[in-house]
């Protein structure tokens, strides 16, 4: 948390409550998102550079992306989400945990090179063996269960996009008709690039297009949206028992995935800048 943020010109300088350890001139690149590293900055802040686009800075270096690239978001508002996850770094860096600069990192050096067709065809395969569209014969209470947890959400986007959608216990799942495809394929179309990259990482981790859209339609809170897509686990693991640990360590994750995904999504949307009296503790 940013103990204030001062615009001094174009730039906002965000000024931390520790005290300014040794300052440390390492390169800024990084290998992979799973690696760590130890921190060489200790300054984070954020300026308004051409066209338009807003810059990271650590100390007095841009951020550039691994590939090379100058690292630029569109707008305030998600370079603040961005420099946050920078500032919030203590003597280690924690790539993995930096789910924002990721997504901004894949919209901007787009490693597989795939553009909106690519990402919206990709995005509906999921559509096809969607999480909320599997059901199983047996148990009786698990049936139940997924009857009574997924039927209002897949009632809801069906009633919502006009679509058709239904549900299966066959192996191969349900028939989706192409008009529905088609009609998804449209909205999906509405998003730009980079809400399209943060969406698509959505529906990854829920492995499902249906609850990624109630929760960036604001249908369902990032809390239900990952549970649900665990309906099946959780049952097991109040059936059989679990790991405490491990069971809360991968829900935590999963969920700040998924939560950092949907701001994502809202934030890449965003074309105001965000005012200072919103970032006031």
């Amino acid at each position: 948390m940013f103990k204030s943020i001062v615009r001094l010109g174009n730039a906002l300088s965000l000024n931390k409550v520790c005290p300014r350890r040794q300052h440390q001139r390492c390169a800024l690149k990084y290998s992979t998102a799973a690696a760590e590293r130890k921190k060489f900055y200790e300054d984070v802040s954020i300026s308004q550079g051409e066209g338009g686009l807003f810059e990271i800075n650590l100390d007095r270096r841009k951020l550039k992306t691994p590939g090379g690239k100058l690292f630029t978001v569109p707008n305030e508002a998600l370079a603040i989400a961005v420099a946050t996850e920078w500032d919030a770094q203590r003597e280690t860096l924690k790539f993995y945990t930096m789910h924002m600069t990721t997504l901004c990192n894949t919209a901007l050096d787009n490693p597989t090179q795939r553009d909106k067709d690519q990402m919206i065809n990709a995005a509906l395969k999921f559509l096809e063996t969607d999480t909320v569209c599997y059901r199983v014969d047996e148990p009786h209470a698990l049936v139940e269960l997924q009857k009574n947890e997924w039927d209002p959400v897949l009632h809801w986007i069906e009633n919502r996009y006009n679509v058709t959608i239904g549900s299966s216990s066959s192996i191969l799942g349900p028939e989706i008709p192409e008009a529905t495809k088609d009609t998804f394929r449209q909205h999906l179309n509405s998003y730009n690039f980079w809400s399209l990259t943060g969406l698509e990482y959505v529906i990854t981790q829920l492995k499902s297009v249906v609850l990624s859209l109630g929760m960036i339609d604001r249908h369902l809170s990032v809390e239900q949206a990952v549970l649900l897509s665990r309906l099946e686990e959780e049952y097991q693991i109040r059936r059989w028992g679990n790991v405490e640990w491990a069971h809360d360590y991968d829900m935590y994750e999963l969920r700040a995935r998924t939560a950092a995904g949907a701001l994502f999504v809202q934030l890449s949307s965003e074309s105001s800048t965000v005012k200072r009296k919103l970032l006031q503790d």
